[in-house]
């Protein structure tokens, strides 16, 4: 079921509605930032600039606040990094001159963004209060305010943001069951698309490369729901029906990141929620192929960026292992151990090596993804989230 209504915008001020250009990069240090990333280091509120040609840490930026739960998104040049804490607050990093430009606490808590297409709208989505906040790119100045009211008087949780051609934003409603799709297209006029009963509780979600498909979990029942964007009106279809807990419920130290699911080829690689597995589906009947036995529960699935491996990080009590798994044979050829706590992976954009942080250990290694030999150790206090700048160019991240 869907419905569709015109959202009228009450918080943004009237030059603000405007259509603006693109942000324009300041002068600065006479570098490139395509071969920049940050790490987060969590338990400082800090970023770690790294420079991913000579594996090195070029700065840290401080005071970002909580950062227990911190994604980033990146400006079109790559030059701006959007920081969204946990404790609700936006913050705009200059990677060239290695400092915070703006700064605006928009929520109480707070888990995740996007970017726009057009790289002029940062959008957060928002647990408390629940909704999304919409802003310019270059000013942070509010746009727009889309709380996640769906009965009166009731917010829900906001999950699984992310952004899609024709400057629109999904996401799904956790308390809600429901998936919306916010269009800005024209920021003086955003549209809002409701699609309801889209399964129990959808706790993360995932857009295909190609921006076509929007995939949410559900942690109420086994199975998924999938969005055609490509084919109106919208609608949500379960795919996966044995997706989940399987045949035999198990504790679930960790839920799986749908946004590190591995696309490879025409295949998706899943991590099964509670299990220790990685399944194998086709991407044009969305129906399972095969499943892989992995050394724990999966956290994280990501594909290099040629298709041809997959790695693997895990919950507790065998997060201080990763698994390499060749999508040719779909068996694990390597299991390696980085380091305690493993919490991200980020390839470096051709794949030749990738970054592993480990939490507990205080370090990030980089491997090389041929030999997997060990090229660089950088010092990061408790470091979580990798994120390069070559994530700009990408959908969904």
């Amino acid at each position: 079921m869907m419905k569709r209504r015109q959202w009228l915008l009450g918080a943004a001020s009237a030059p603000l509605l405007a259509a603006q250009a693109a942000p324009v990069a300041e002068s600065g240090p006479s570098r490139g930032s395509g071969d920049l990333g940050v790490v987060v280091a969590r338990a400082r509120g800090a970023l770690a600039l790294v420079d991913t040609s000579h594996r090195s840490v070029l700065a840290t930026i401080e005071g970002l606040g909580d950062l227990s739960h911190a994604s980033v998104v990146f400006s079109r040049d790559g030059g701006t990094a959007y920081v969204f804490g946990r404790d609700g607050a936006l913050t705009q990093v200059n990677l060239l001159e290695r400092r915070i430009e703006r700064r605006v606490m928009q929520a109480g808590n707070s888990i995740g963004g996007a970017i726009s297409q057009d790289g002029t709208l940062v959008a957060a989505q928002n647990y408390t209060p629940g909704g999304i906040k919409v802003f310019d790119a270059r000013t942070l100045e509010l746009v727009a305010d889309i709380p996640a009211e769906f009965a009166p008087g009731q917010r829900s949780r906001v999950v699984g943001l992310v952004d899609v051609p024709g400057n629109r934003f999904v996401f799904s409603l956790f308390d809600a069951d429901a998936i919306w799709v916010a269009d800005l297209s024209d920021r003086t006029r955003p549209q809002l698309t409701k699609i309801e009963n889209v399964g129990r509780q959808p706790y993360d979600a995932l857009v295909t490369p190609d921006g076509r498909h929007y995939i949410a979990g559900l942690f109420g029942e086994d199975g998924l729901a999938l969005v055609d964007l490509w084919d109106e009106p919208w609608r949500a279809r379960r795919i996966l029906a044995g997706y989940g807990r399987g045949e035999q419920p198990l504790p679930v130290y960790k839920m799986p990141h749908l946004r590190g699911w591995a696309v490879a080829g025409r295949h998706a690689y899943l991590p099964a929620i509670g299990r220790h597995e990685v399944l194998v589906v086709d991407t044009q009947s969305w129906q399972e192929v095969d499943r892989i036995a992995v050394a724990g529960q999966p956290v994280f699935v990501m594909a290099r960026p040629d298709g041809r491996q997959v790695w693997v990080n895990f919950a507790v009590p065998d997060y201080d292992r990763v698994q390499v798994i060749d999508t040719l044979t779909r068996r694990v050829q390597r299991t390696l151990e980085p380091g305690k706590a493993v919490l991200h992976m980020e390839f470096t954009p051709r794949g030749e090596a990738v970054w592993i942080s480990s939490r507990d250990a205080n370090r990030v290694s980089v491997i090389d993804t041929q030999r997997f030999t060990t090229l660089a150790q950088l010092e990061v206090d408790a470091p979580s989230g990798v994120f390069f700048t070559s994530r700009a160019a990408r959908t969904g991240f």
